[in-house]
């Protein structure tokens, strides 16, 4: 059976039409003999109705807008190729390297010279868990700044402070 995931006049991101909109009517599917309706379609005045998948919650959108512009990465293992694991014990990870992936497919991104890998593969490894987490840093960074400005006085001194350190960094990187 199915329950209301939207409510009337509530503000949904339509993903068909890539346009915010406000849940005009909830149309439940009702068929005789059963408590609860089968199907939930929302009418939001664009001429048709559209089913749960179709809408996101205003929340959950943004997020979802700030996260798609980078995509997400992920860090794989990749086997390496020039010493086996015995030849490498003293690895984190002996017989592979990591391998931070940037796009939808499992290539493209960031990799490191085995050699330097050799060289200190700890302080590889941190890099590449920093470089996979960059783009939730990001959100973060972003999520802050936007809070600091909507209330900036309920911050104190030391935050202000912050919120503007973060805001230069937020204006080097490129749009």
């Amino acid at each position: 059976m199915a329950k209301a995931k939207f409510h009337k006049s509530q503000r949904v991101f339509v993903k068909p039409v890539g346009t915010w909109a406000y849940i005009e009517r909830v149309l439940p599917k009702w068929i005789r003999g059963c408590d609860e309706p089968i199907k939930i379609t929302y009418d939001c005045g664009m001429g048709r109705e559209f089913v749960e998948e179709e809408l996101q919650e205003e929340a959950s959108a943004i997020q979802s807008r700030l996260s798609n512009r980078l995509g997400e990465w992920r860090l794989l293992r990749a086997q390496n190729r020039w010493k086996s694991a015995e030849q490498c014990q003293h690895h984190p990870f002996p017989g592979t390297h990591p391998v931070v992936v940037t796009g939808d497919q499992d290539w493209g991104g960031w990799r490191v010279p085995g050699a330097e890998y050799d060289l200190d593969p700890t302080r590889v490894e941190k890099q590449a868990q920093l470089i996979v987490r960059a783009p939730s840093l990001l959100k973060l960074m972003q999520l802050f700044v936007n809070q600091a400005e909507q209330q900036p006085e309920n911050l104190s001194e030391d935050l202000s402070h912050l919120a503007d350190m973060t805001r230069a960094v937020l204006d080097e990187l490129p749009e």
